[in-house]
């Protein structure tokens, strides 16, 4: 019965087996394509980012751990590299020690900045110019910059914002460089010189979020200068703009500060080099969306972050962030899908032109499968049927027995062939040729027997 049952044709509607070895060429061709375009048309975003911040204490460190978090998101590390401050990331910038860096406005022009490939990602938030002297007993209170003249006074580290917009500062006024003692300590180490009484103030461009700051506010015997001309500067200095610190905002009950302060502020800058990839500038700028948006000391709701305020040119991508908002597949899907997509529709676009042909390929090739493997029989039919014309007459009735059983053997392997059914046909017209082979052997072998039956 199973020997029977291994005789019986196999029919199935559709050969999925031979659609796949049929289609493989095509298949691996598109993957190769895509795989190829992958690694070649945009290189995928790195993992790994370097962040410059600031010194210990300061708001640019304070930033850079809230910029590591929201990118960690993502999957992106933020190796925090610290720093003196914005000269000094400025510098490492373009060195290339770090990818990324907080950079004070007025730090550089935009000559110098297209020169060293840097480009803005927009300002983040006011950073005013802190002066906080020591009180004197006895003695006024210092109210014009004129009067430092003789005072130890802490500029703040080499590589700082502070030390050079201070200069400036001061020669808007007329200080000559020495004639103002001048301290280069970093800004903790500062503050306990200042409380001590071993300097005479100190000096530093900082968010007010930076502790130090919330500190010294508090401290008593420690005031913080006043700029009343500080609508002067800004128009001398157009980097800078006038902002006020307003009584009450750093202890309403404790009523402190006890008045209105005029400062001059210039602003943080994210700045990166022109090889960031832009999918890190667009998770950059989003995170400081969420950062920085808010209403604070200084600044209303939505301000921040901004195109404006900066010298340097501001990159095309958080151009585009500002002006339209997150680009359109990052608002339904996942950072890294809609990274993907964006960098691979020329791919797309390209594939949907390779595919149309290629796909042309395939049905030819699945019917000449399928058909080979009926016609691929004919040829041991076209053998049986030389050998029985070719066989010589001495030994003819030996030959037409052999491929009588060489013709059962084929029969009973094409039974076995598994067909789809709309390719029958083919089948069972080999199946017709072989008992047509079979009668016009059996035809010549009646014939022969005759032959040799006949008297001579």
């Amino acid at each position: 019965m199973r020997h029977h049952m291994s005789k019986i044709l196999k029919f199935t509607q559709f050969s999925i087996r031979d659609l796949i070895v049929a289609s493989a060429p095509t298949l691996l061709t598109i993957v190769g394509v895509c795989l190829l375009a992958y690694w070649l048309v945009d290189p995928a975003p790195p993992r790994t980012v370097r962040l410059g911040t600031g010194q210990e204490n300061s708001a640019y460190e304070d930033f850079g751990k809230k910029y590591a978090a929201a990118l960690a998101k993502h999957g992106v590390k933020v190796t925090m590299v610290p720093s003196a401050g914005s000269s000094e990331n400025l510098r490492n910038l373009k060195e290339g020690k770090v990818d990324i860096a907080f950079v004070q406005s007025g730090s550089t022009n935009e000559e110098a900045a297209e020169r060293e490939g840097l480009s803005s990602l927009g300002s983040l938030f006011v950073e005013p110019l802190w002066l906080f002297l020591r009180e004197e007993k006895g003695k006024p209170p210092i109210t014009q910059l004129t009067q430092l003249r003789g005072k130890k006074i802490n500029y703040g580290p080499k590589g700082a914002g502070s030390p050079r917009l201070f200069r400036q500062i001061l020669e808007l006024n007329g200080v000559e460089k020495g004639e103002v003692e001048r301290f280069s300590l970093a800004n903790t180490p500062a503050t306990v010189e200042l409380l001590e009484g071993r300097i005479d103030g100190l000096v530093f461009t900082s968010a007010p979020e930076a502790p130090l700051i919330q500190m010294l506010l508090q401290t008593p015997g420690i005031k913080l200068f006043d700029f009343n001309q500080a609508e002067a500067y800004s128009r001398k200095l157009p980097f800078l703009t006038h902002v006020v610190l307003p009584q009450g905002i750093v202890d309403l009950g404790r009523n402190l500060p006890a008045e209105d302060y005029n400062l001059i502020a210039p602003t943080a800058t994210l700045v990166g080099r022109e090889d960031l990839h832009p999918a890190l500038v667009d998770l950059f700028v989003q995170a400081a969306a969420g950062i920085h948006s808010g209403a604070g000391w200084f600044q209303q709701q939505g301000q921040f972050p901004s195109a404006k305020y900066t010298e340097i040119p501001v990159d095309p991508e958080a151009a585009k962030f500002y002006k339209s908002g997150p680009p359109f597949l990052q608002r339904y899907m996942t950072f890294w899908l809609a990274n993907f997509f964006d960098r691979m529709w020329v791919v797309v676009v390209a594939l949907g032109a390779l595919i149309l042909p290629l796909s042309k390929v395939i049905p030819p090739l699945y019917v000449w499968r399928i058909r080979s493997r009926v016609y691929r029989w004919y040829g041991q039919l076209r053998a049986v049927e030389q050998k029985v014309e070719e066989a010589p007459e001495a030994t003819r009735m030996q030959v037409y027995e052999e491929q009588l059983k060489r013709l059962n053997e084929i029969e009973e392997l094409v039974n076995q062939v598994s067909i789809p059914l709309s390719f029958a046909d083919g089948l069972y017209g080999l199946r017709s040729h072989i008992q047509f082979v079979r009668k016009r052997i059996q035809f010549l072998m009646g014939e022969a027997t005759t032959t040799e039956a006949a008297p001579i």
